[in-house]
């Protein structure tokens, strides 16, 4: 996994009104966080940003920040977006070791045709979407080809028959990720044989092309 060569600034106005100050000034406000370690207010350029983060493919992008002469390798942990302009508002950091395993969720991909539903007529359920991993930070997969040509109608794929190479699936071993199910049968609401229709309980009279029935005549004086 290639690193992502990314410059920094420290932060020295915190809070709110700091991070509103970062954005003003075309920043993105972070926090560089690790084990035993104080956080690190940081400030990213938002569109170096967004620009390193197009060119990498996948998720868990490692970066080495240089903040105030000091390289810092970090892992970007979350991306926070606005909920209405998805401008990213903040980033955190991990700092890492690259020679330390870590761990992380990485995408689930399926792969292949399941004879289930290609011979059987069933649905492939996606039940998972990611699954916990460990291994070195220059050895994250972008995703886990999950092969489910040989699922049939009925059958269950788990995390314990996964085989990966380079990392280790730390997901539990008993949890479904894909199922072949059975359509479910249409049901086609027929009447019982010699059941009567009902009758139409209506005004008496004549109707009118509408369905309304006409207005009688008024009496002769």
């Amino acid at each position: 996994m290639a690193v992502i060569q990314l410059k920094g600034s420290a932060r020295e106005t915190l809070g709110k009104g700091g991070a509103r100050k970062a954005r003003a000034a075309g920043q993105i406000p972070g926090v560089i966080y690790g084990h035993n370690e104080t956080p690190v207010p940081v400030s990213v350029d938002g569109k170096e940003f967004e620009g390193a983060l197009r060119q990498h493919k996948g998720a868990n992008a490692i970066v080495n920040l240089s903040v105030a002469g000091k390289d810092v390798t970090a892992l970007i942990r979350d991306v926070q977006y606005h909920p209405l302009s998805r401008q990213i508002i903040h980033l955190d950091f991990q700092h890492i070791s690259l020679t330390e395993q870590i761990e992380v969720e990485v995408a689930v991909h399926f792969v292949g045709l399941p004879i289930g539903v290609k011979d059987g007529g069933g649905i492939l359920e996606h039940l998972v979407r990611e699954l916990e991993v460990r291994c070195l930070p220059t050895a994250i997969p972008q995703s886990i080809d999950v092969d489910v040509t040989g699922l049939n109608v009925g059958e269950n794929l788990h995390v314990r028959d996964i085989k990966v190479d380079g990392f280790t699936i730390i997901t539990d071993g008993d949890v479904t990720v894909a199922a072949v199910v059975a359509p479910a049968a249409e049901e086609v609401a027929t009447p019982a044989a010699g059941a009567a229709e009902p009758e139409v309980v209506g005004a008496k009279g004549k109707k009118d092309a509408e369905g309304a029935p006409e207005a009688k005549d008024a009496k002769k004086k």
